[in-house]
Parts: C-alpha cells; sequence; structure tokens
C-alpha cells in the first residue's frame, strides 16, 4: 500500500515506517530521494496513502498519519541517502565502537568511500579515501557546518 501511494518513477523511497502504540496511532512515514524530498511531495503521498487507507479500512479508521522527510540531524538510514552528501563531512559510529570523521568521497553499492580526518598533535590531517562497507557502520550522520 505504502509503496503504491510513492511517484511511479522511483524519484523518492521509504527511509521509515513507525507507528505509535497507541490509542489512536501516529503512522510516521519517512522519505527520501537522491535530490531531496520537498514539501509538495510529502503532501501528495500523504493524500495519496490517507485515500488508501480509507479504501482499505473504512474512512471511520482512528489514526494519526505524518508524511515527512528526514531532518538535517538524522542519521543516514539506506544506502540510496549517501549519494546525495557526497562532499560533505560524514561523523560515522562503526560497529566496532570506533568512530570516524571524514569527507565523503563517493557512495558505491557496497560502501562509502571515506576520507578519513584525524588528529596528529595539534594538526588535522586528511588520510586517503578507502572504501568503508555499509555493514561496518551502525550510524552516519551529516556533520552541518556554519562557515
Amino acid at each position: 500500500m505504502l509503496q503504491d501511494s510513492l511517484p511511479t518513477d522511483g524519484s523518492l523511497f521509504v527511509v521509515s515506517l513507525a507507528v505509535s502504540d497507541a490509542i489512536r496511532p501516529k503512522v510516521t512515514v519517512t522519505l527520501d530521494g537522491e535530490q531531496g524530498v520537498g514539501i509538495d511531495e510529502c503532501a501528495q503521498v500523504s493524500r495519496r496513502l490517507a485515500r488508501r487507507v480509507d479504501e482499505e479500512y473504512g474512512e471511520d479508521a482512528s489514526y494519526t498519519l505524518e508524511v515527512t522527510s528526514p531532518g538535517a540531524d538524522q542519521p543516514l538510514r539506506d544506502a540510496r541517502q549517501y549519494t546525495r552528501h557526497v562532499g560533505r563531512t560524514l561523523s560515522l559510529k562503526m560497529a566496532d565502537g570506533t568512530e570516524k570523521t571524514g569527507t565523503l568521497e563517493a557512495a558505491e553499492p557496497t560502501g562509502i568511500q571515506l576520507a578519513e580526518v584525524v588528529k596528529e598533535k595539534s594538526k588535522k590531517k586528511t588520510l586517503p579515501a578507502v572504501l568503508i562497507p555499509f555493514t561496518d557502520i551502525s550510524e552516519a550522520k551529516v556533520v552541518i557546518s556554519f562557515k
């Protein structure tokens, strides 16, 4: 039902779907796309999805629907999200508990190319980009810079 509510050109994809455990459940759908997702696209998907829910469960179904895009502070959850952030700085939490920060040089089908920035004495040094498999990344966030 959710996939049928997305544009047929494949420009948007579902990043997460959450349903609260409440008397009147809140359904939160987070969408993204390689070019990002705008408020008009969220509204269009919301209308389509609400129509489908009404068809399936009747207009008396009690729920709250929220269709949104990931916030700037939200972790990247889908491999397709990385493409849009090439050239930006990422902060990674690795599966082994370590952390890395560096420039996202490329997104590949199996992982990312990251040019890690490390501190040596009182200087910062950028290492050559290496492939980091998605399976080694437990969380990735874009570092927001106001420079």
